[in-house]
């Protein structure tokens, strides 16, 4: 029986130990996650709720929620903070709505405009059209970030 030389043993535990490392490397980076602090201004009275819907994609943005993270706060006149906790580095967009009279939605007239204040991330308030994704995307870095969106009713 033959015993491996120590210098071919020494060599195949550093290779085991340096793709260990690698490994464990890769996985704690894709778990890495942030907190996103959102500040609404503009709010005024009635006061009511602030929802805040967290988008990944464009799917249902900017009114349809359920594809979203969401939360609701109790609006203050000097504004409302939401706080994203556990958020993965990445494009994401925001959905600001005033719920005024408590059925947690903002409200529309029959065209489909918003009768209830609302605002999306870079304050994009395009006429006559729903603001897209891609207009309201930002990108979320791996340390913690804050973001302000103004909320205004639709004119």
């Amino acid at each position: 029986m033959t015993l491996p030389s120590s210098r071919s043993s020494s060599r195949k535990s550093l290779r085991r130990w340096l793709a260990g490392a690698l490994l464990i490397a890769t996985a704690t980076s894709s778990w890495a996650t942030t907190e996103l602090v959102v500040r609404v201004s503009g709010i005024e009275p009635p006061l009511g709720q602030i929802g805040c819907a967290l988008f990944a994609d464009a799917s249902g943005f900017p009114m349809d929620n359920r594809q979203a993270q969401q939360q609701w706060v109790p609006a203050q006149a000097d504004g409302a903070t939401c706080r994203f906790v556990g958020v993965k580095p990445g494009r994401y967009a925001i959905s600001i709505g005033h719920d005024l009279n408590g059925n947690r939605r903002v409200d529309a007239n029959l065209l489909g405009m918003p009768t209830e204040p609302w605002g999306v991330s870079n304050n994009v308030r395009p006429t006559l059209r729903a603001p897209r994704f891609e207009e309201a995307v930002f990108t979320l870095p791996a340390d913690a970030a804050e973001w302000v969106v103004r909320i205004d009713v639709a004119r």
